[in-house]
């Protein structure tokens, strides 16, 4: 197998656990329109997919353009407003993050998360010094599954992408890695639908828990 130095995450459903703080924004939106709150088990699954396709799931009964753009931008704000309150690194990402540090290996984030939510939500959480490369949605002119922000990630952390291994929850996170040349691994603890067929993503391996990337490095 090829030597892996840099290992690059997802955010959203890989790195951190934002699922409690974005379902919470999108129930408080709901509420400002008088509409049920969502449970829990409902929203979790689309959280990878970004702020559009949960405004889209809380109001599926709207259909002009501009209203939802009207709601997905003050849904941005509640999010804001509530960025790090129950978000978390997965279980046994902390271990493996100090690992792959430890071995002389670095790591990295490629997100299609907005820099303006991504950069705080890393300081907050103490993650950004260590952090070799933090590539957000607008960091680049494309996004994932483009590689472009893929190969910004692999100068700003020095790797070449056939030294580089991507870890995320969402088909377009493994097509980005495989259009990069990177090796591949899906996780399968992140925000995935029972309606995803993984095995056609075309990954490497998938992993179940943090943990098991350790033993895979």
């Amino acid at each position: 197998m090829t030597q892996i130095k840099t290992v690059l995450f997802d955010l959203d459903g890989t790195l951190i656990d934002t699922a409690p703080d974005m379902a919470r924004a999108l129930n408080l939106l709901l509420e400002e329109d008088r509409r049920s709150p969502l449970a829990y088990e409902i929203i979790r699954p689309v959280v990878s997919n970004g702020s559009a396709a949960l405004v889209q799931l809380g109001f599926a009964d709207i259909h002009d353009p501009a209203h939802i753009e009207a709601l997905k931008k003050r849904y941005l704000e509640i999010y804001e407003n509530n960025l790090c309150v129950d978000s978390r690194l997965f279980n046994g990402i902390a271990e493996l993050l100090s690992d792959i540090e430890n071995r002389q290996q670095n790591w990295g984030v490629v997100t299609n998360k907005p820099g303006w939510l991504t950069q705080p939500l890393m300081q907050q959480l103490q993650l950004a010094d260590r952090a070799a490369c933090i590539i957000s949605g607008d960091t680049t002119a494309n996004r994932k599954p483009h590689p472009e922000p893929m190969h910004l990630a692999c100068q700003q952390a020095d790797s070449a992408p056939e030294n580089c291994l991507y870890i995320g929850d969402a088909e377009r996170d493994i097509q980005a890695g495989i259009n990069a040349g990177m090796k591949t691994i899906i996780a399968a603890y992140g925000y995935i639908g029972d309606w995803e067929d993984t095995a056609s993503w075309g990954a490497d391996h998938r992993i179940d828990a943090p943990e098991e990337l350790r033993r895979y490095l």
